[in-house]
């Protein structure tokens, strides 16, 4: 245990930051199941809305450094695959 004023202010911090990233975390990938859902329910009336709201948070955690900025890239690239080809965009 830390016995620091400012030791025990870090830990508060700690504490306070790891319980918002794991939220904004949790928010981004129930975002990202939704897309999933949506594809796999062949519900296609407001796919790119919900990519665009997908790839907004996803840019906003990367930002945040919430997540890195390779898994982002990763998640917007393989989910925007995934739209494409629900949306018959499969030209070249």
């Amino acid at each position: 245990m830390a016995n620091r004023v400012q030791a025990l202010k870090r830990v508060r911090e700690t504490e306070r930051r790891t319980a918002f990233n794991r939220f904004a975390r949790t928010r981004l990938r129930n975002q990202i199941r939704a897309l999933r859902r949506a594809l796999a329910a062949k519900d296609h009336g407001d796919l790119k809305t919900l990519m665009s709201s997908t790839f907004s948070q996803i840019d906003k955690a990367a930002r945040k450094g919430q997540i890195k900025a390779g898994s982002a890239a990763r998640y917007k690239s393989r989910l925007h695959k995934r739209v494409k080809v629900a949306l018959g965009d499969t030209a070249k």
